[in-house]
C-alpha cells in the first residue's frame, strides 16, 4: 500500500499571501461581530446604528473616553427599545471583562437603574452598595453617581440600621446637595427605630438649626421636635401612674383652693394655654397667666364625668366659674409616649388648658 500526499484544491494555491491574511481579518471580524448580535434590536436603522457602533466599540483599543461615548449610546438604544434585560447583560458582561475602566461605576449605575425600573429592587440594591463600596466616585452631568446611588438607596431601603449609614454618608459627604435640616430629622427617625434615643434627640436637636425646613404630611413639625427634646431632658416629676389618680388630685387642689397643690401637677414643660379657635401652629403661643391668682379668687366648680370626647390616649375635664369673662375652661391630659424610659411611658400628664366652651 503507498502512501499518497493529499493535494490542496486549486483554488487555494491560486490564493496570494495578501489575499490569505485578508481573508483571515475578515473572518476575525465577522466572529467579533456576530458576538453581538443578541443586541442588534429595533427597526432597520436602529439595527444598522448598532451594528456600526459594536464595530467602533471593537476598534477601539485604549481610548477610554471613547468607549465611554459608545457604550453610553448603545445602553440608551437599548433602554429606548424597551431591552432592559439586553441593557444589563451587556453592561455587566462588559464591567466583567473590563475591570480596571474608570467609566464602571456609571454603567452599574445604568444596570442599578434598568433592574429599579423592572420592580427587581434586591437586584437594583446590590448594584447601587456595590458601586458606593467597590468604585470611586463620578460626576455625569455635573451629579456624582455615589450621591445618586445613595438617594436612590434610601427610596429602596428601609431597614433604619441601613437608612442610618446612607443618611450619615449623605450629610458628610453632600451636604451642600440635600436638605440639611430633613436629612437630620429622618436620620432622627431612624435612630429612634433602632432605640438609640441619645443619638436620636442629637440629631433633632441639629435638625432644630433649620427652622425652613419642611417635612411632608408633618405639620407644626418644629414645634413637635422642640417638644420632644424639651420633654427628653426635663425630670418628669409631675407625671402620674393613672388618669383618675391624677384627677383626683387635680379635684382635689381646686377643692381646697390650694395653688401649690395644683401646680404640683402642671407639666413643666410643653404646657400649654389656649382658645378652641386658635390654629394648631399657635399652640406654642401660650398665655402668660398666674392660675393660682383665679383659683384664690373664684369658687371653681367641676365636672363630675370627664368629657365624651376623652379616650384612651387623651383626655377633657370640664371646669366653670373662673372669671367672668371666660368662665369656663378644659383642662387637658395625654397619656405620655416616651420608649426611652419605661417607667414613664404610658403615664399620664396634665399637659394644657382650653379656655371657652367646646366648639
Amino acid at each position: 500500500m503507498h502512501l499518497t500526499r493529499k493535494k490542496f484544491p486549486k483554488i487555494l494555491v491560486l490564493f496570494s499571501p495578501l489575499i490569505i491574511i485578508a481573508l483571515i481579518v475578515f473572518f476575525l471580524v465577522s466572529c467579533n461581530t456576530g458576538q453581538y448580535s443578541y443586541y442588534l434590536v429595533g427597526n432597520s436603522d436602529q439595527k444598522k446604528e448598532l451594528k456600526e457602533l459594536f464595530r467602533l466599540l471593537e476598534e477601539e483599543k485604549d481610548g477610554k473616553e471613547r468607549k465611554f461615548v459608545l457604550l453610553n449610546r448603545i445602553a440608551s438604544i437599548l433602554e429606548e427599545e424597551g431591552e432592559k434585560t439586553r441593557e444589563i447583560l451587556f453592561l455587566t458582561t462588559y464591567v466583567e471583562k473590563n475591570p480596571v475602566d474608570p467609566y464602571n461605576a456609571f454603567y452599574l449605575i445604568l444596570v442599578a437603574k434598568a433592574y429599579e425600573d423592572m420592580n427587581a429592587y434586591p437586584f437594583a440594591r446590590h448594584y447601587y452598595e456595590r458601586i458606593l463600596t467597590n468604585y470611586p466616585d463620578l460626576l455625569f452631568n455635573g451629579s456624582s453617581i455615589h450621591y445618586r446611588c445613595l438617594q436612590a438607596l434610601l427610596r429602596l431601603v428601609k431597614d433604619p440600621q441601613y437608612q442610618v449609614n446612607y443618611y450619615k454618608e449623605l450629610i458628610a459627604r453632600f451636604s451642600d446637595k440635600i436638605d440639611l435640616g430633613a436629612a437630620y430629622y429622618y436620620l432622627a427617625k431612624a435612630y429612634e427605630e433602632l432605640g438609640e434615643w441619645d443619638l436620636s434627640i442629637q440629631s433633632y436637636k441639629k435638625f432644630l438649626q433649620f427652622p425652613n425646613a419642611e417635612i411632608p404630611g408633618v405639620p407644626n413639625v418644629h414645634e413637635q421636635i422642640r417638644e420632644k427634646v424639651a420633654f427628653y431632658y426635663s425630670d418628669k416629676s409631675w407625671t402620674v401612674p393613672e388618669l383618675q389618680a391624677l384627677i383626683a388630685a387635680i379635684k382635689r387642689a381646686i377643692r381646697l383652693r390650694s395653688p401649690r397643690r395644683l401646680l404640683r401637677y402642671k407639666a413643666k414643660v410643653n404646657f400649654f394655654t389656649k382658645s378652641w379657635e386658635q390654629e394648631k401652629g399657635n399652640e406654642n403661643i401660650a398665655l402668660k397667666f398666674d392660675i393660682g391668682s383665679f383659683l384664690l379668687k373664684s369658687k371653681i366648680r367641676v365636672a363630675s364625668k370627664l368629657d365624651i370626647a376623652s379616650n384612651s390616649r387623651e383626655a377633657y375635664l370640664k371646669t366653670t366659674n373662673w372669671t367672668y369673662r371666660i368662665p369656663t375652661w378644659y383642662l387637658y391630659f395625654r397619656k405620655i409616649d416616651f420608649k426611652p424610659d419605661p417607667d414613664i411611658d404610658g403615664r399620664w400628664e396634665w399637659a394644657g388648658i382650653y379656655f371657652g366652651e367646646k366648639l
